[in-house]
């Protein structure tokens, strides 16, 4: 006696020649109910399927009885027919899909755990992780519950999508950004998402797609403050990128920070410099004005300044203009 037969009867009185028409007759039915009653008549023709040992018709009927009673917004009965499926098929990744969405929506929390991270390895075990992230990532936008929050950081690094588990493990301690509290709005949405979860037009995640902060080491730890001074690093920075027989002539009463100039569409304004510090400059030598190699020095790639000397030439800005920037400007003009 097979399994099916053992949990379900022996199924003698559904076996025969007849079980063809049997099931015909309940797909008529399912055809022609009123909304409401379409899933029970594919209920049916599912136990009937499992108790004559056909365990594949089976799993199709009742999967037309999920998406049935999903429409007519029967989540229950949904959610049971779910749980048949698992007990043929425990892989099923589109019917653990399902069942997690409708444990969040009953607040089954154990059970959505336990779904989750079958869901997550059946999605592995199918190459099928793009979907998975997708789902997955999208429940824990609406759980208000920080241990689901959690499993799902964990599932989402279980399905290569690191980025998005460290977004959503910075929101358990402040909440996911549209945890829904209130029970029936929660039940609607996981509702509405459990119809949609199987649409194979659904735009997936990407792990790239991430909005993080800035990375210190591409977009310059050294970029001005709110009181516009640089740090540390951007004065290093300014300093290391002029050679050091050239960054300051041996005749010039420069300051360091004056060294690396910035010019006229990238740092302040262009008059900032009054007449006496024109005066009082207009004697010193340029040694390095006119020098091809200072000037791609103090450029980034592309003939633009890298912002941490940008931001160095700031600091200097309140006492005066040296000849050198000014002379640079003309040029740049």
């Amino acid at each position: 006696m097979s399994f099916f037969k053992r949990l379900f009867g022996s199924g003698d009185a559904e076996s025969g020649p007849d079980i063809d028409e049997r099931l015909a007759a309940l797909e008529s039915e399912a055809e022609k109910a009123q909304a409401g009653y379409v899933g029970s008549a594919y209920n049916k023709a599912g136990d009937l399927a499992l108790k004559s040992d056909l365990p594949d018709r089976a799993v199709g009927y009742y999967g037309q009885a999920i998406d049935a009673f999903l429409e007519d917004a029967q989540r229950e009965q949904a959610r049971s027919v779910a749980n048949k499926i698992i007990r043929v098929r425990p892989s099923a990744i589109r019917t653990l899909c399902t069942l997690t969405w409708l444990d969040m929506a009953a607040q089954h929390r154990a059970m959505a755990l336990l779904h989750l991270r079958d869901y997550v390895e059946a999605a592995r075990a199918a190459d099928q992780q793009p979907r998975a992230a997708t789902q997955i990532y999208l429940m824990a936008r609406v759980s208000p519950e920080s241990e689901f929050l959690g499993a799902v950081a964990d599932g989402l690094d279980s399905l290569d999508f690191p980025k998005r588990a460290a977004e959503v493990r910075s929101w358990i301690g402040d909440g996911a950004p549209e945890a829904l509290a209130e029970d029936a709005a929660l039940a609607e949405a996981c509702l509405e998402s459990a119809i949609r979860s199987n649409d194979r037009d659904a735009e997936l995640l990407s792990d790239d797609e991430v909005e993080a902060g800035p990375d210190p080491a591409e977009s310059g730890a050294g970029e001005d403050d709110e009181n516009g001074e640089s740090g540390d690093d951007a004065s290093a920075s300014s300093a290391e990128s002029v050679p050091e027989e050239e960054a300051a002539p041996a005749e010039a009463s420069v300051e360091e920070d004056e060294i690396s100039e910035t010019p006229a569409d990238h740092g302040g304004p262009e008059d900032g410099a009054s007449d006496d510090a024109e005066a009082e400059d207009a004697g010193v030598e340029d040694e390095t004005a006119d020098d091809p190699e200072e000037t791609s020095s103090d450029k980034g790639e592309g003939g633009e300044t890298p912002p941490a000397q940008a931001a160095s030439s700031k600091k200097g800005k309140g006492a005066g203009k040296s000849r050198k920037k000014r002379k640079k400007k003309k040029k740049k003009r």
